[in-house]
Parts: C-alpha cells; structure tokens; sequence
C-alpha cells in the first residue's frame, strides 16, 4: 500500500448450493476489508468485517441450523519481501488471524491464526499471474479443530485503461477433520477502474466437485483514500 495509504475494499457475493439433498442460499456482505500502510513502504496493517444470511429454500420443513449472522473478525500484516526481478517473482508474506467476536453459529470460538504466501509475475503489458499459498487454522461442524491449506492461481488481463480481467482455480483442502472436504473451485470477472483511488469489479464461479457450492456471483468496490 505504501505508508500513510488507506484502501477500503468492499463487496457483496450471493452463493447457492444444493448439495446433500438440501437447497440453501447466502447472503455474504459488507466485506469490509481495510488495508493501512504503516510504519515503513513494505509493511501493510488488514483488518476486515463480514456479515452472512443464510436461508435455507428447501426441502420443507425447512431446518434452521444454517449460520447466518457476523463472522469472526480477521486481522493481518502483509510483508512485501522481494520486487519481481526476471524469473523471480514479487512476493509477499501475510501472518494473519481470526479473533472469536462472530455469531454463535458463524463463530469458530477460537483464536485462528495462520498464514497466507503470495507471488506473482507481469508477463507482458497486457497479462499477469499470480498465486497464493496458505496454511489457516480452522474448527469444523464437529468443534474439531483442524488445518486448512488453501491454494489458488489467477491470470489477469488488461483489455484497456478502465477494464481489465481476471481467471481463477482454487481449492480449500482440509487436514485433521472428520466433517470438513476439499472444495475446488473455478472463477472469473472484470475489473473498471474509473480513477487511480476508485475501481469496481463484477465476478461468478462455480464448484467444481460434490462438497464445493454450487456457484457464486458478486460486486465489489475498491477506494484508496
């Protein structure tokens, strides 16, 4: 972000699943993610707030033990440790965590910490890739607590000055649970910045195997300040 910079970052993404027999949506907003440079031009402060609404749309009688409610707050640094030099790609570390302030249904009741390696390469003018590698504790359905490994890839495109692109795989691969699955997923959007310090993007996905959901579709809305 470079010191003294705030960016705020928000959004809202509908998702739908109709997995195991059970038809549900959710409601995922504001997704407030706020970003502070501080200290020195490598060094970023996070801290974001998110607010889901679950419903379930059948089968009927329709059960009430969906989470809805505010998730647990998330907290992080972001340390920038090298440029892109030739092959070698720019990379950042993100030492982060969850603190237990969310509903008692949406809450993991735990301090989760974990940690989140990202890298990425411009190829040309007009493309670039980019990958994230993390390692995040988390507790299932069950209250067991377990290790979830998170990994993604995303190319970005540069159409023109105000509208870009982006393509992504990612897959979320538990360890240590009884109840929890690996979910692979595929997404896509566009990008249109209207200035330097204000940008909006549109993005859908879809699962790609039997536990990830179904689809989902989003807005979003970047402003630096």
């Amino acid at each position: 972000m470079g010191r003294g910079v705030v960016q705020i970052e928000t959004g809202y993404t509908f998702i739908a699943d109709g997995g195991g027999g059970v038809v549900s949506q959710t409601q995922s907003y504001p997704e407030i993610l706020t970003r502070v440079g501080i200290l020195a031009e490598w060094l970023e402060f996070r801290i974001a707030y998110n607010h889901i609404a679950g419903q379930v749309v059948s089968p009927l009688p329709l059960p009430t033990d969906i989470p809805s409610g505010p998730e647990d707050l998330y907290m992080g640094f972001k340390l920038m440790l090298t440029p892109q030099d030739g092959i070698l790609p720019e990379m950042s570390i993100m030492p982060q965590w969850t603190l237990p302030t969310g509903h008692a249904s949406t809450t993991a009741g735990v301090v989760a910490p974990g940690v989140n390696w990202l890298y990425g390469w411009d190829i040309a003018e007009w493309i670039s890739t980019a990958g994230s590698t993390q390692c995040n504790m988390s507790v299932d359905d069950d209250d067991q607590v377990y290790t979830e490994f998170a990994q993604s890839w995303t190319i970005g495109y540069t159409f023109t000055e105000h509208w870009g692109g982006y393509t992504e795989w990612f897959v979320l691969a538990p360890s240590g649970s009884d109840v929890a699955r690996t979910q692979h997923y595929f997404d896509g959007g566009f990008i249109f910045p209207v200035t330097n310090d204000l940008q909006f993007d549109i993005r859908a996905g879809v699962g790609l195997n039997e536990p990830s959901d179904d689809f989902f579709g989003g807005v979003g809305a970047v402003i630096r300040l």
